[in-house]
């Protein structure tokens, strides 16, 4: 776990963005629901699987019980960042059903659920039907938050089908990189499946001012 931030330097201004996102989902979620979060890059960038982990550990660190779903079944990196097993997940729970395969994640208050072993069609095995059953699994227990890590928005339409199931979506921009037109297609995607988007995250800018995460009301 070398790599999150919120571990390694907790007051950092990078661990301050994300204690500042957390807030503002608290606030986002006074009067509705908003249990499952997705959090979904617009394009591809390596740091959107850290940036997930990050923001599950300040909420785990709030005193939030806190479940990380690896829903990115394409290219899972939740395993590796905080040095779990992948012979059992995601994919083998969606597929056989039974209790969900949650590890200790090493931060309290804070469970893990990896991809799991690869899966052939990741498209087929994400059904609408299928996980909102294992959602609602995963909601009976004492949860504050789910969070999904998922693939970019535009590359495949895996994103699309969880932000279908979810309670919110928080947007992952790449400074620099992103464009306002890709953007603005990721915004149109999650529409379309009538997703809450609740606000974004600005990753790689150049400025501790310009890291700030926010998130509409």
């Amino acid at each position: 776990m070398n790599n999150l931030t919120t571990l390694t330097d907790p007051h950092s201004a990078v661990t301050e963005a994300f204690q500042s996102l957390r807030t503002s989902l608290e606030f986002s979620r006074l009067g509705k629901e908003l249990t499952t979060l997705l959090v979904a890059a617009v394009d591809s960038t390596e740091e959107k699987s850290t940036a997930v982990a990050n923001l599950a550990v300040v909420m785990a660190q709030a005193g939030d019980k806190v479940i990380l779903v690896d829903g990115d079944l394409r290219r899972p990196q939740q395993h590796e960042i905080f040095g779990l097993s992948n012979q059992t997940g995601l994919s083998t729970w969606l597929q056989n059903g039974g209790a969900a395969p949650l590890q200790a994640s090493g931060v309290e208050g804070l469970q893990v659920l990896v991809a799991g072993p690869n899966a052939g069609n990741p498209v087929a095995l994400l059904s609408t039907r299928r996980l909102a059953e294992r959602l609602a699994e995963l909601r009976a227990g004492s949860i504050s938050y789910i969070i999904i890590d998922a693939p970019p928005v535009l590359a495949v339409t895996d994103a699309a089908l969880w932000a279908s199931q979810v309670d919110g979506v928080v947007l992952l921009i790449n400074a620099g990189a992103t464009k306002r037109d890709q953007a603005e297609r990721a915004r149109q995607v999650l529409t379309g499946v009538q997703a809450q988007i609740l606000g974004a995250v600005l990753l790689n800018a150049e400025t501790a001012a310009a890291a700030g995460a926010y998130a509409k009301q």
